[in-house]
């Protein structure tokens, strides 16, 4: 599994590096949201990692992009991963297209939760990560 994670602080991309690594799962970093957008544009991935606050374009720009894409990449999955605790934020991040949040500090169950569901939603099925 090729995950690419969008992320603009190097020690949680770590952490999560970690994490996946566990798994067997290749993770691929930018550090902003720029560059996570253009690795879309010439990489393959089973589903992107998102922060929502990062300098320049934020989290909701680039779900905003991926999801107008015009090909098979705008159903790209994306897990929004943050540390922003407003009250109605995992609502508007479902609704701008996201598939699943998850709050910092993230737990590796939690990550591997959210990644099977994904995977169970698109296989349509009980694959578990």
């Amino acid at each position: 599994m090729r995950i690419l994670f969008v992320e603009d602080d190097a020690m949680n991309r770590r952490v999560v590096r970690d994490m996946l690594d566990v798994a067997g799962a290749v993770m691929v970093e930018a550090d902003l949201a720029e560059a996570g957008l253009q690795r879309i544009d010439e990489e393959t991935f089973d589903l992107v990692l998102l922060d929502l606050r990062m300098p320049g374009m934020d989290g909701f720009e680039v779900i905003r992009r991926v999801r107008a894409r015009t090909d098979a990449k705008r159903d790209l999955p994306i897990i929004v991963v943050t540390a922003d605790t407003a009250i109605d934020l995992t609502e508007r991040c479902i609704a701008m297209g996201a598939d699943e949040v998850l709050f910092k500090p993230v737990a590796m169950d939690a990550l591997f939760d959210a990644i099977g569901r994904i995977l169970a939603r698109r296989s349509g099925g009980d694959l578990l990560f």
